[in-house]
């Protein structure tokens, strides 16, 4: 038996439209429309060869006292191949976002959510 890879991340949203807004209008993905009734609001996002679902359902962690930096915090990271376009849509959408202080180039942000996101190129 071996792990293969991941297949897919969960992150619970308050408002699915509203989330997609962000992982396609700001990172551009994709919706996957196999998705089933599961009985609540979702989406399945593709995002190479894996996916983002995002559940519409309580959240039961609190955001109150986050870290700012999403690089303390448990986050999701993704490749990108031009961070500065996603810098751009980012703050034209006026979400913060801080750098990588490792001294990568990559990025870190929140979505509307308050989930943390490393974005590296």
């Amino acid at each position: 038996m071996a792990v293969l890879s991941i297949h897919h991340v969960s992150l619970l949203v308050e408002n699915t439209e509203k989330s997609l807004q962000f992982y396609i209008g700001i990172l551009g993905l994709e919706v996957d429309a196999s998705r089933p009734d599961l009985g609540y609001p979702g989406a399945w996002i593709n995002i190479g060869n894996q996916q983002i679902h995002l559940l519409e359902l309580p959240n039961p962690d609190s955001m109150v006292d986050r870290p700012e930096h999403g690089g303390r915090d448990r986050h999701l990271a993704v490749l990108v191949d031009d961070i500065a376009a996603i810098e751009t849509r980012l703050e034209q959408s006026n979400i913060t976002f801080t750098r990588s202080r490792s001294g990568r180039k990559a990025i870190f942000c929140r979505d509307y959510d308050g989930n943390a996101l490393e974005v590296i190129e």
